[in-house]
Formats: structure tokens, C-alpha cells, sequence
């Protein structure tokens, strides 16, 4: 059974929202767990545009593209604010890089562990929180059954989509006894609400 009929056999509701959304293509995965973590930091509350752009520039200094740890830990602050990045940004990626040569970024490692491992492991770099895992687990890693209740538009989506009225802890609650049906495809229920357009 697919993954949308399991889900459509459990939820009414979510069935209406998969008919009414286009399915989504998988393309081929960047398993580039670190790139990636930088790449995320970049982004951090800019608009995509603004982070595609910063990001190029970022990339342009190092000598193949590419910021491989220890060169990146040898940028001075001019050369990386050249860049267009912030203090804080810098700091974060700098964090990044230093865990990696410390302790390792390695898809290989990260893949043996369980999701809830992952973010216990990645979530001491600073500058790298749980929402930023749970990306990297559903879009790099292809980890199928990822629930990001932190995300505001999946929030969002599934408050207006359930008619949910709770606030503060009992909303995180019933968000998460919504989900539990989506159990274990709830990255794929997540796609179809971050690209559903519910009717006015």
C-alpha cells in the first residue's frame, strides 16, 4: 500500500487534502548532511532569494566551492561578512565546522542512528535547534515518518484543516494525537500540507 493510500485509509481529513494536492516528485537526495547545516544557518529568517544569493557568495570562497571545515575555520570575519553574513551567522557556521572536525558530520554515521539520536547529536552545535534537524532528517535523509509540529505552517495548515480552537500546550498535544494516525508516513502527510491551499 502507498504511503498516501495508508494515510487515506487512517484520516478523512488528510485523504480530502491529498485528492486536492498535487503529489509531490522526489528528486535525487544531497546527502551532504554538513553542506546542508550550513546551508539551513544562511537561511535563517531571510527570504529564499536573499539566502540563495549569500549562500553563492559563500561558497565562491573557498577554491573548489566547496567549505570544507578546516578552511572554513581559516576565513577571517571580513572575508565571511564580505559575504553578506551576519556576526551570529558566522558564529554558527563556525560551530558547525568546528563539531564536524571534532566529532563528524558523516551521512554514513548519521544514517545508523535513530531520527530522536540525530537530533540529540546535532542539537548541541549552536545555532542548530531541533526544526533544523527535523528539516535535514525529511529532506536530506529521507526519513519517512518526521513530524516537525515546531514549523508554523504545518501548524498553521493543520489548525485550519482540523478546525483545531486549543492554544499553548494543549495545541502542541492535540497536534500530536492528530499525527500519531499519520504513523509511519507522517513525512509524507507533512509534504502534502506544506503544499496544500486550503479554500477560503
Amino acid at each position: 500500500m502507498s504511503p498516501e493510500n495508508y494515510l487515506s485509509s487512517k484520516d478523512a481529513t488528510l485523504a480530502s487534502i491529498i485528492v486536492a494536492t498535487p503529489t509531490f516528485k522526489k528528486t535525487d537526495w544531497n546527502r551532504d548532511v554538513y553542506l546542508a547545516l550550513l546551508e539551513s544557518i544562511v537561511s535563517q529568517q531571510i527570504s529564499v532569494k536573499a539566502a540563495d544569493s549569500i549562500f553563492g557568495r559563500f561558497r565562491a570562497l573557498f577554491p573548489d566551492q566547496y567549505p570544507h571545515p578546516d578552511q572554513l575555520l581559516a576565513q577571517t570575519e571580513e572575508q565571511l561578512r564580505s559575504a553578506g553574513l551576519s556576526f551570529q551567522k558566522i558564529n554558527y557556521l563556525r560551530n558547525v565546522a568546528t563539531f564536524a572536525l571534532e566529532k563528524g558530520i558523516e551521512y554514513a554515521h548519521l544514517d545508523s542512528l535513530t531520527d530522536d539520536e540525530i537530533v540529540k547529536y546535532l542539537t548541541p552545535i549552536k545555532g542548530v535547534g531541533r526544526w533544523t534537524v527535523e528539516m535535514l532528517l525529511m529532506f536530506v535523509m529521507d526519513r519517512p515518518d518526521v513530524f516537525p509540529v515546531d514549523d508554523l505552517v504545518i501548524r498553521q495548515k493543520m489548525i485550519k484543516a482540523y478546525q483545531v480552537t486549543e492554544t499553548g500546550r494543549a495545541l502542541y498535544k492535540q497536534l500530536h494525537e492528530i499525527a500519531e494516525l499519520w504513523r509511519p508516513h507522517r513525512t509524507v502527510a507533512c509534504r502534502y500540507l506544506w503544499r496544500w491551499q486550503p479554500t477560503a
